[in-house]
């Protein structure tokens, strides 16, 4: 292990000391790590097709589609395996040739899918589609139990709390807008993605420091995965990984390179537990 890593504190409650903000992932922290796997793509998966046709016509549907046939020009020249182009419409009034485009569009993004791409116009159309999801209530976003409780309590001892996700912003808020637990984006005081910086690279939690005007060593950083609690403590922040259920299982190493959580109301102080008991 480096040295410019931090063995774990005695307790965790002494990690909060001169904390002023915590920054949260999502997947695995928050959030189960199965809820993308488990929920938002296989409703992809299931809607794409009727989400097409409903949409057809309307300009951010096109938009998508045009990214994707973008994609699938390159993908053909490139002649990757099980590429499904997606073709011109030669008749937009001709119902027939209309369905033969939209079909392949469905192909190509289950195809897409299928080789787990990240490509500008599949996560274009993905976004719209969750977004849609969120709103009519047909998707709802997961908190676990514990993370909003321990939230409020922070901010109650004067602490700001953060969002950094590889997803987009735009993700981060619909998830946490239309979550299980209702409407939680006033608890919030920003979101960070990739556009900040990568997760796995030291700079991006400098970035956000100066961003935020907190300096590394007033920040806690929680997170599910060691290769960005790692470059978060060489840029001078307090990490912990948080271990959940279905979460990749920590190396013994690991276990002794990082504090450990298992919940966030092991961060929770005494003081506020013990009110908490007497209720």
């Amino acid at each position: 292990m480096s040295s410019t890593l931090k063995r774990s504190l005695p307790t965790n409650d002494g990690l909060l000391e001169d904390v002023k903000a915590i920054l949260l992932d999502i997947e695995g922290t928050t959030t189960p790590i199965v809820f993308v796997k488990d929920v938002l793509f296989p409703y992809i998966r299931d809607n794409v097709s009727e989400y097409i046709k409903t949409h057809w016509d309307e300009e951010e549907c096109q938009q998508d589609i045009t990214e994707l046939r973008k994609q699938s020009e390159l993908d053909t020249e490139a002649k990757l395996d099980g590429v499904e182009a997606i073709p011109e419409v030669e008749d937009s009034k001709d119902e027939d040739k209309v369905k033969v485009v939209q079909d392949a569009i469905t192909k190509n993004v289950l195809w897409q899918m299928d080789a787990d791409r990240k490509t500008t116009g599949l996560k274009q159309l993905q976004g719209h589609m969750w977004r849609a999801a969120y709103k009519s209530g047909q998707v709802k976003g997961e908190v676990y139990n514990d993370v909003v409780p321990a939230i409020k309590q922070w901010i109650a001892e004067d602490r700001k709390i953060y969002i950094y996700s590889s997803g987009s912003v735009e993700a981060q808020k619909l998830l946490f807008g239309y979550s299980d637990k209702g409407d939680l984006l006033e608890l919030f005081s920003g979101h960070f993605d990739t556009t900040i910086g990568a997760k796995v690279e030291k700079e991006s939690y400098q970035n956000i420091s100066k961003e935020i005007g907190i300096k590394e060593e007033n920040l806690l950083f929680l997170t599910d995965v060691t290769r960005e609690a790692k470059p978060a403590t060489q840029a001078g922040l307090k990490t912990c990984i948080v271990v959940r259920p279905g979460n990749t299982e920590l190396t013994e190493e690991e276990k002794k390179d990082f504090n450990i959580i298992h919940s966030f109301s092991e961060l929770l102080s005494e003081r506020q537990e013990q009110k908490k008991k007497k209720c």
